[in-house]
């Protein structure tokens, strides 16, 4: 599969609350000279046909990424289930050619840059493909297909299901695993403190 296919959209996940980071928006604060986003999108873009932000509240301050923005349908910040779902509507609306959604956690700056490509040869369009890393599965580094929206939006909506493993269990999936040497790619700075270890890390 060329990892540019044009059937292939992709959704970065910033719509939290950031709570362990302090607040406001993780994606924004400074890794090497960059926000933390930006190392994101360098991995995700070259991988998808299109690319959107999931952020909720004022869209501009994410203005200068030049991306289009979407807003969790689901109220109250229902988390990252919530933001795989805007991104599946968006293709929907916006990329009718587009037939799955990959979704990438704006706080992961070493994402593998042949994940999508993974993922979509594991699953073959049709199932849910996630990741996986040092016996560890990463269920918001994952490829949607966009057929199953619905069944998303109902588990959210009518289910109260908010963990995206358990929307995941109840569909045909398979788990790619990735090399975590030298560096597990699905690192993720949720905390002041993994910021210093992310510079420590983009340092070697």
């Amino acid at each position: 599969m060329d990892p540019n296919h044009p059937k292939i959209a992709g959704v970065v996940l910033a719509g939290g609350l950031s709570r362990r980071m302090g607040g406001g928006d993780k994606a924004l604060r400074d890794l090497a000279g960059k926000p933390m986003l930006a190392h994101v999108l360098d991995r995700a873009r070259p991988q998808v046909g299109a690319l959107v932000l999931n952020v909720n509240g004022d869209v501009s301050r994410f203005a200068a990424f030049g991306l289009p923005c979407v807003a969790d349908s689901i109220p109250g910040f229902a988390g990252p289930l919530a933001g795989i779902l805007a991104g599946l509507d968006w293709a929907a609306a916006n990329a009718p050619g587009v037939d799955c959604v990959a979704s990438f956690p704006a706080d992961a700056p070493f994402l593998p840059r042949d994940m999508v490509r993974r993922l979509y040869d594991a699953g073959g369009g049709a199932a849910v493909a996630i990741a996986s890393s040092g016996g560890r599965t990463h269920p918001v580094c994952g490829l949607w297909p966009v057929t199953l929206r619905e069944d998303m939006r109902r588990a959210l909506t009518d289910d109260d299901i908010r963990k995206v493993e358990t929307w995941i269990a109840r569909h045909k999936s398979v788990a790619v695993d990735f090399a975590t040497d030298p560096i597990d790619p699905f690192f993720n700075a949720n905390a002041p403190a993994d910021l210093v270890q992310a510079e420590i890390f983009l340092g070697r």
